[in-house]
């Protein structure tokens, strides 16, 4: 049989990498890199500097020490600040918006800080540590008429965009199940005494940091939220006491939808999202990591192939889709209420690893 003219109608190979994008005379926006961890030093300045429409022009740190020591390997930075200072308002005439990058359990207070002074808000994921700081992080934005995006970068990757347009327009027919994973070796990179091993500051250590990957992406590709959950975790590690290690959970979606997703801290490096439908499945390896290749597979009735585009930064497809919808005065995807979708469905994920038993949300 001749796939040919089968192909042409879910061509792997027409769609553009930044779908999002319209171009823009407006002046670049000033950020202020509000925690300079590893994150931040590594992945958000080195993007920002490549990017098409921002630039760092303020580091905001727990010492000055800090903050001009990173700000000496760069250009352009006009402003060092402690974190003192960046709330009492200094410098606001250098930076537009804000990138918060700091641990989970700190975010609230840099965001109402950023709200108070009339700047726009990039916060990391998971929003805050618990549900109502994150609420309060959201409300603080809303009341000042102060844009909000969560940092959820896998949604400016062009392939978790590609596989939302697939599903979309049916190339597997309807979704019935899906499968997500994502492990890393955390303790390789930190030591027990990293705040990610305390609830107060993270929130939760396995499925609050790496679940929430296939919980957004899934809810991303779908659009859609889940109604229930069911989770169980497990931890071995001493680093983990207290807190979860490894977790297996599942969502449940509209018309009978089931994800079945487990997340670990304590194996080998890799991710994977799979959808099954009633008429074909879609799969994606290496999507959650920045910077690992990805390879999507696709097989419906009309389609059959692979899509492996030339790698992009991530982080830097996502600062730039910050900067060109603020210029261009457009709302964010992943705006706070979005992000407290997630939020929720982690609290019951707990809640049902805790107690044993499905829990439904009330989103």
């Amino acid at each position: 049989m001749d796939l040919e003219p089968l192909l042409m109608e879910f061509n792997l190979d027409s769609f553009s990498a930044r779908d999002w994008e319209r171009p823009t005379n407006a002046d670049p926006v000033r950020f202020a890199m509000v925690g300079l961890g590893w994150w931040t030093r590594e992945q958000a300045i080195p993007a920002v500097e490549n990017a098409d429409y921002c630039a760092t022009t303020v580091l905001v740190s727990s010492s000055t020490e800090k903050a001009e020591e990173v700000a000496a390997d760069l250009e352009g930075v006009e402003e060092t600040l402690t974190y003192e200072e960046y709330a009492d308002g200094a410098a606001t005439d250098a930076y537009d918006a804000v990138y918060v990058c700091t641990p989970n359990g700190l975010h609230r207070d840099h965001v109402e800080a950023a709200a108070t002074h009339e700047k726009a808000v990039l916060c990391e994921k998971p929003l805050e540590a618990t549900v109502e700081d994150a609420q309060a992080s959201v409300d603080a934005c809303r009341e000042a008429d102060v844009p909000l995006m969560v940092a959820y970068r896998v949604q400016t990757e062009p392939v978790a965009r590609r596989a939302r347009e697939l599903i979309r327009d049916g190339a597997i027919g309807d979704v019935v199940s899906i499968l997500g994973h994502m492990s890393d070796t955390i303790l390789d990179s930190v030591d027990e005494t990293s705040w990610r091993f305390d609830p107060e500051l993270s929130g939760g250590t396995t499925l609050n940091d790496i679940g929430i990957y296939p919980l957004n992406t899934i809810r991303f590709i779908l659009e859609e939220d889940p109604q229930a959950v069911y989770a169980r975790t497990e931890s071995e590690q001493s680093a983990y006491e207290g807190t979860d290690e490894h977790a297996a959970f599942q969502l449940e979606f509209p018309d009978g939808k089931l994800a079945s997703c487990t997340v670990t801290h304590s194996a080998t490096v890799t991710s994977s999202l799979r959808f099954v439908g009633t008429e074909g499945e879609l799969s994606i390896e290496g999507l959650f990591f920045p910077n690992t290749r990805k390879v999507l597979r696709v097989s419906g009735p009309d389609i059959e192939g692979e899509y492996r585009p030339e790698p992009v930064d991530q982080m830097r497809e996502e600062f730039d889709y910050f900067a060109n919808h603020l210029r261009r005065g457009l709302d964010f995807e992943a705006d706070g209420e979005h992000g407290m979708v997630d939020m929720r469905a982690v609290r019951a994920l707990y809640d049902s690893a805790e107690r044993g038993r499905r829990v439904e949300l009330d989103l």
